[in-house]
């Protein structure tokens, strides 16, 4: 999963190009009240997906082995990797329809549908996994496949709820012309989540080199499960930003900036409790955390230390999340991508080359938390001068 990580992670970068920037449009259109530009947007992002996951997945499948070779993958796990990503690339244009629909569902006001899509791919995927790898031993490429049926059953429905004419936003055959303007402005406002993953597979990679050169193969292990841990409590504050994403956008689109100001403190404070619950187990109890992923005495000793040192500023990071969503909520797609790119490019890559250096595989550990607090100080400062803005007009 290290190897093919920040593969995964940069198919995701492409997905979120299209269908987080046009479900942040979508939700400032229906805040206007322009249902044709609505429906539009739903047929341009067939489209899109079919173009960009389709490319995406031919580049991938003609160039695999040289791609995991240069991730990390040697001779004896790549073709464990090439086997897996073999499958989920196949896969990909299903992949980023399931998701990109699944963010209009939220955009549309239908946040349940969405939500049971995801639990009910879930379910379907962890059923389909045990029969393809325990039942039909599959293997690894059964994994994979559990994966990609899950997701094209749900799709299947998703195809359906929005084909039924009695909703507002629906599938209509002159929809999927690409009309330039939607396009344009899709993928400008999903340009900011895009190239925050794929910075982030950058930053994948230069951290395990970095920890393998001033340490070893068990710092990368340990890395590993500190980003695991992390990934959880990052997946909660994503959840709330979808939540905030399209009510934010369509009281935007819609004028109406006392509530987007209300739903923006609400979403701030529940990610902040999270990020801070995360902080105190981090700090509290690393050990048991660490134990938790392995029984290997070194290894913990490892994460003991990583995990507080990393977890130093976790309390603000929920706060710099929601900042970054909320600019690509309401439009703003230029100050989205400043936060994407100044945490990952401008502030964490240079401490990763220039900290250890001095500091070892310590100053690995040290560029995440200072990476963190520069990009808290950037968004507090962006998010004020918005505020400003927003009250007054309200």
């Amino acid at each position: 999963m290290a190897i093919t990580f920040p593969l995964m992670n940069l198919a995701a970068a492409f997905g979120s190009l299209v269908g987080v920037g046009a479900a942040a449009l979508m939700s400032l259109r229906l805040g206007q009240q322009d249902y044709a530009s609505a429906n539009a947007i739903l047929g341009n992002v067939f489209v899109l997906n079919l173009i960009l996951g389709g490319l995406y997945t031919l580049v991938v499948l003609l160039f695999l082995d040289p791609i995991l070779l240069f991730f990390g993958a040697s001779s004896k796990t790549i073709p464990y990797a090439r086997e897996y990503m073999q499958t989920i690339s196949a896969g990909n244009v299903i992949t980023h329809m399931y998701l990109g629909l699944n963010a209009l569902l939220r955009a549309t006001g239908q946040p349940q549908k969405a939500m049971r899509t995801i639990l009910a791919s879930v379910f379907i995927n962890a059923i389909l996994a045990w029969l393809f790898i325990f039942v039909f031993h599959w293997g690894i490429r059964g994994a994979g496949l559990a994966t990609v049926s899950a997701q094209a059953l749900m799709l299947i429905r998703q195809i359906r709820l929005f084909s039924d004419r009695n909703n507002l936003v629906h599938l209509r055959r002159e929809t999927f012309r690409l009309k330039a303007r939607i396009v344009k402005d899709s993928l400008a406002i999903g340009l900011a989540p895009f190239l925050m993953n794929a910075a982030g597979s950058v930053i994948v990679i230069v951290i395990n080199q970095g920890l393998i050169h001033y340490g070893g193969d068990l710092h990368v292990g340990a890395y590993g499960i500190i980003n695991r841990v992390v990934f959880l409590f990052a997946m909660v504050v994503l959840g709330i930003n979808q939540g905030m994403q399209p009510i934010a956008g369509y009281n935007f689109g819609a004028g109406q900036f006392d509530r987007v100001n209300r739903v923006l403190r609400h979403a701030i404070l529940l990610a902040t409790g999270v990020m801070t619950t995360g902080f105190l187990i981090g700090q509290l109890f690393p050990h048991a955390v660490a134990a938790a992923f392995t029984t290997d005495e070194a290894l913990i000793g490892l994460v003991v230390p990583a995990m507080r040192i990393v977890f130093l500023f976790f309390p603000i990071v929920g706060f710099q999340m929601v900042t970054s969503n909320f600019f690509q909520s309401i439009g703003m797609a230029g100050k989205a991508i400043l936060m994407s790119l100044t945490r990952q490019i401008l502030y964490l890559l240079p401490c990763l080359l220039i900290l250890p250096r001095f500091f070892g595989v310590r100053g690995i550990w040290y560029s995440l938390p200072t990476a963190d607090l520069l990009a808290s100080i950037l968004a507090a400062w962006l998010l004020a001068r918005q505020y400003k803005t927003t009250h007054a007009a309200a």
